[in-house]
């Protein structure tokens, strides 16, 4: 899988560059700026894209607005942002549309090489990928809306489902079977009014109920 990565961090655009090929990816391209990253992929036309969201000139979110750009021209190029910070509003933008192929990390997680790979090869692979951090955020915020109906358990079940789990991958967590982690999912969906008619993204449906509440607050 040919990859771009944009950062204008020289040192963390050659680490992620060797990351991405201790992971099997083949770096075709590393830029410092959105406007490179926009004609590196007209030019390359890459299989996935990590970028970081503040890039030059202005350092505030000229990446995340190339992303944006690129849902509309290639929506079907995965792309993986990395912040320093989480910025819960980068992530609705991101995933309101076309949920599918996208991810959001804290820079932090680049140190973890095991769950930093992981979550690029969900995102290549057309699945979503939210950091723990914002997640966990987001958990805590959430009073007194749709999201107090779930039970305990249900609630443990979106936040990793928000991070971009699979149901086995959740199951090996909370020591579920397939079936249980299924029944929650099923009732989770049902609790927050997702319908049977888009069950390819209700998963991500589900997350974004908690993003956009979030910014209602």
């Amino acid at each position: 899988m040919r990859v771009v990565i944009a950062e204008d961090s020289v040192l963390l655009r050659e680490g992620l560059a060797r990351l991405m090929e201790v992971g099997g990816f083949a770096v075709i391209d590393t830029v410092g700026d959105a406007e490179q990253l926009l004609r590196s992929v007209e030019r390359d036309c890459p299989d996935l894209v990590v970028a970081d969201v503040r890039m030059p000139p202005d350092q505030s979110d000229e990446g995340l607005r190339a992303a944006l750009v690129l849902r509309r021209t290639h929506p079907d190029l995965p792309i993986l942002m990395l912040s320093q910070y989480v910025e819960e509003r980068y992530v609705t933008e991101l995933l309101t549309g076309r949920p599918r192929g996208i991810g959001y990390l804290l820079k932090d997680r680049v140190a973890d090489v095991r769950e930093f790979l992981d979550a690029v090869e969900r995102v290549a692979g057309g699945g979503t990928a939210l950091d723990p951090e914002v997640v966990s955020q987001l958990l805590v915020r959430r009073q007194g809306d749709e999201l107090d109906r779930l039970t305990p358990r249900e609630r443990e079940v979106l936040a990793l489902m928000a991070e971009g789990h699979s149901n086995s991958a959740i199951g090996a967590t909370l020591f579920l079977s397939d079936g249980s982690i299924s029944k929650h999912i099923n009732s989770m969906f049902t609790k927050l009014g997702l319908p049977r008619r888009d069950i390819h993204n209700r998963r991500v449906l589900a997350i974004l109920k908690y993003l956009r509440a979030s910014g209602e607050d």
